[in-house]
């Protein structure tokens, strides 16, 4: 399982560009999951729903299964949140694992960063960026793409040595 980060700053498009990626590679054949951290809190599910309640009435895990897709919801209840690591143990096997945010962990990752962010590129302190996407010539060390340029992109990730 091979691992691309995609990381920068809020409303810098590392949703939009991560998708976009995501579609690429699997257009080319590839199996591809993801996972999105988020710092706020997050729910998926819904109350008043079968499985909110089964939650609620205390279930540390619950599968949600259809004919379509199925989820499940793990309630850390007051544990700690796992690290990046673990999470990746828990998805299925795959060709490619996109994820977006995790700035700290040692995985490889791309930076998107805007020319009128406010906040200076996380490239300068942050040795595991592989790569920069702006829109403006970045003093990057390494290679540096076009926010547009998906395809490339995905061309670079797949050219990288096995992570």
């Amino acid at each position: 399982m091979n691992v691309i980060g995609f990381v920068g700053w809020k409303n810098s498009g590392k949703t939009t560009l991560a998708s976009a990626v995501i579609r690429e590679l699997s257009a080319r054949g590839l199996n591809v999951s993801s996972i999105k951290h988020a710092h706020h809190l997050v729910d998926v599910d819904q109350p008043g729903t079968d499985s909110y309640k089964h939650r609620e009435a205390g279930a540390q895990e619950v599968i949600l299964a259809g004919g379509q897709r199925f989820a499940i919801m793990h309630e850390l209840r007051g544990a700690r949140e796992p690290t990046l690591d673990e999470l990746l143990t828990r998805l299925g096997p795959c060709d490619w694992v996109v994820v977006e945010g995790f700035k700290t962990h040692s995985h490889p990752k791309i930076e998107v960063h805007r020319k009128d962010s406010t906040r200076a590129a996380l490239y300068h302190e942050n040795s595991s960026i592989v790569a920069v996407v702006a829109d403006y010539a970045a003093d990057f060390q390494g290679p540096v793409f076009d926010i547009n340029d998906v395809s490339g992109i995905a061309d670079f990730i797949l050219k990288r040595e096995p992570s």
